[in-house]
C-alpha cells in the first residue's frame, strides 16, 4: 500500500511538471510575448528577426497601429521599399493623424523611384473632407440613428397632442431634426460608399508597364515601380485597371501588389 501511495505522489508531481512546462511554453507564444521579443530584436538592430516576430504576431490575430508602425520601420531599415510603405499605410488607417507614422511614411515614400504629384484638392472637396473627418463612421452612424429616434418622438408628439401651441412646437422641432437627420444620413452614406469604392494597394512588382487596354495590343502609357500606391478600379482575368495619385489610369498585367485593407 505504501509503495502505491509513493507511486501516486510521484505520478502527480510528473503531471504537475508537464502542465507547468506546457503552460510556460504556450505563455511564451502569446501575441504580446512575440511583439515584445520583436521590439528587443529591433532595438538590437536584428531587423530580419524583428520582422519575423512581428509577422508571427499578425498571424496570431493581433493588429495594431504600433505593430504595423514597427514593421514599417524595420523594413525601412533594410531598404525594403514596398514592404515599408505598405505597413506604414496600414498603420495610417488605424491612426491617420499620428505624427510619427506620417513622418516615417513620408521618409519611406522618398525611397520610391516614381515621383507622382497628387491632384490638388478643390476648396469644396476640402470642406467635404473636413466635415466628414469631424467624426468617425461609427459616430456618424450613431448620431444619425439618434436623430431618427428624436424625430420619431417629436412627430408622435405633434400627432397626439391636442393643444395648438404644443402641436406647432413639436412640428417645427421635428422638421428641424429631420433636416439634421437628412444631413447626417447623407454624410454617413457618402463615407460608406467611399470606403467601398476606394480600394488601394501598394505595388510590389519591381517594375511594370501600364497599358491603355487590357491587352498588349494597346499603347504602353508609362512605367511604375515598387512602392507606388495604386487605386484598384476594375479587373479582367489577369489584368487590373488602376489609377495613381495624379489621376492617370491604365491596365497592369499579373502585377504583384498587396491591398491595404
Amino acid at each position: 500500500m505504501r509503495k502505491r501511495g509513493k507511486f501516486d505522489v510521484v505520478k502527480k508531481l510528473i503531471i504537475l511538471i508537464i502542465l507547468f512546462v506546457l503552460e510556460t511554453s504556450f505563455g511564451q507564444t502569446t501575441p504580446e510575448f512575440l511583439f515584445n521579443e520583436g521590439n528587443k530584436a529591433y532595438n538590437a538592430a536584428d531587423y530580419e528577426n524583428a520582422i519575423s516576430l512581428y509577422e508571427q504576431t499578425i498571424k496570431m490575430g493581433n493588429h495594431s497601429a504600433e505593430l504595423y508602425y514597427n514593421l514599417g520601420n524595420a523594413n525601412y531599415r533594410l531598404n525594403k521599399v514596398a514592404e515599408s510603405i505598405y505597413y506604414f499605410e496600414k498603420a495610417k488607417l488605424m491612426r491617420p493623424k499620428d505624427k510619427d507614422i506620417l513622418t516615417n511614411s513620408a521618409f519611406a515614400n522618398n525611397m520610391t523611384i516614381d515621383a507622382i504629384e497628387k491632384i490638388p484638392i478643390s476648396q469644396i472637396d476640402q470642406i467635404n473632407k473636413f466635415i466628414i473627418g469631424i467624426f468617425s463612421f461609427e459616430i456618424w452612424t450613431y448620431f444619425t440613428l439618434i436623430l431618427l429616434w428624436i424625430f420619431t418622438i417629436l412627430f408622435l408628439g405633434y400627432l397626439f397632442f391636442i393643444r395648438t401651441i404644443l402641436k406647432r412646437r413639436f412640428f417645427f422641432s421635428s422638421l428641424g431634426i429631420l433636416l439634421l437627420f437628412i444631413f447626417s444620413f447623407s454624410i454617413t452614406y457618402s463615407i460608406d460608399q467611399n470606403e467601398k469604392n476606394r480600394k488601394f494597394a501598394i505595388l510590389f512588382s519591381k517594375q511594370i508597364d501600364i497599358w491603355s487596354e487590357p491587352n498588349q495590343q494597346g499603347d504602353r502609357l508609362f512605367v511604375l515601380h515598387e512602392g507606388t500606391k495604386i487605386q484598384l478600379l476594375d479587373s479582367l482575368e489577369e489584368w487590373q485597371k488602376i489609377r495613381i495619385a495624379n489621376g492617370s489610369e491604365g491596365w497592369i498585367k499579373e502585377a504583384l501588389f498587396k491591398k491595404i485593407k
